[in-house]
C-alpha cells in the first residue's frame, strides 16, 4: 500500500475545516446533506466516533441496528450509520481505508487499568463526556461507538483483538448526513495498544462541506 498523501480539501463548500490534536475531542453540528470527512493525517490513528440526532439527541448512533441491517460488522464504502431507531443517519459515501471497527467501544482509564494495570494520561471516554457536555449530554449518551481507522480483526472462533491498522497518511472516510446531526470525537489518546499505531497518538483533520 502506498504511503503516498492523498488529496485532503473535497469539491464543494467548506463550512469548516479544523486539525484535531493528538488525543483531543471534537465536535460539531451538520446539517441534512453536508458530508464530514475524516482524515488520517499521518496513518493508523483511531477516531472514536458518536452521532446523534442533533434537534432530538434521545436518538443516536445504534451499533447493533448499524451492523444488523447488513448482516456486517465492519464499516466501509456504503455503510449506514443507524439510530436508535434504526433510521439511517449517516453514510460512507467514500473511503480509502476500510474494515472500520463497530464492536470494542472506547478506552477508559477503568478499562485500561483492567487490561494493562496502568492507563494513559487521556482516554476516549473522557473525551466523550467532556465535548458532550458542551452540548448539555451527559455520560448517559455515551454508547458503543465506531471506531473509524482501527483494525479489529475476528476469527471464526469470535477471539477480537486490536491489530495493526490498516490506514495509512492521508487516508479519509466521507460520511453524509442523511439528518440535522451532532457528530462528537474523540481522536483517540490510547497508546498502550496498536490503536494508535507504533508512533502513538496523531493528529488528524476534520472537514465539513457541501458538495457542489
Amino acid at each position: 500500500m502506498s504511503d503516498t498523501p492523498k488529496p485532503i480539501l473535497p469539491q464543494g463548500r467548506i463550512r469548516s475545516d479544523t486539525v484535531v490534536p493528538a488525543g483531543a475531542p471534537w465536535s460539531a453540528r451538520i446539517a441534512r446533506g453536508d458530508v464530514l470527512r475524516l482524515v488520517d493525517l499521518e496513518g493508523q490513528q483511531a477516531i472514536d466516533f458518536l452521532c446523534f440526532n442533533a434537534d432530538d439527541p434521545g436518538e443516536r448512533y445504534h451499533a447493533a441496528n448499524t451492523i444488523k441491517v447488513p448482516g456486517q460488522i465492519y464499516i466501509g464504502a456504503g455503510s449506514v450509520l443507524r439510530s436508535s431507531l434504526a433510521r439511517p443517519m449517516m453514510t460512507v459515501i467514500a473511503d480509502t481505508c476500510g474494515r472500520h471497527d463497530t464492536i470494542f467501544g472506547c478506552c477508559s482509564f477503568e478499562l485500561d487499568l483492567v487490561r494493562y494495570g496502568k492507563t494513559n494520561p487521556e482516554c476516549c471516554q473522557r473525551n466523550f463526556e467532556r465535548e458532550l457536555a458542551r452540548h448539555g449530554l451527559g455520560p448517559e449518551h455515551i454508547v458503543a461507538n465506531v471506531n473509524f481507522f482501527m483494525h479489529v480483526p475476528v476469527a471464526l472462533d469470535g477471539a477480537a483483538q486490536i491489530a495493526e491498522s490498516l490506514s495509512r497518511p492521508g487516508d479519509h472516510v466521507d460520511l453524509r448526513a442523511e439528518m440535522d446531526v451532532l457528530a462528537v470525537l474523540s481522536n483517540c489518546p490510547e497508546a498502550l495498544n496498536p490503536a494508535t499505531g507504533p508512533a502513538g497518538p496523531t493528529p488528524i483533520r476534520a472537514v465539513i462541506w457541501t458538495p457542489e
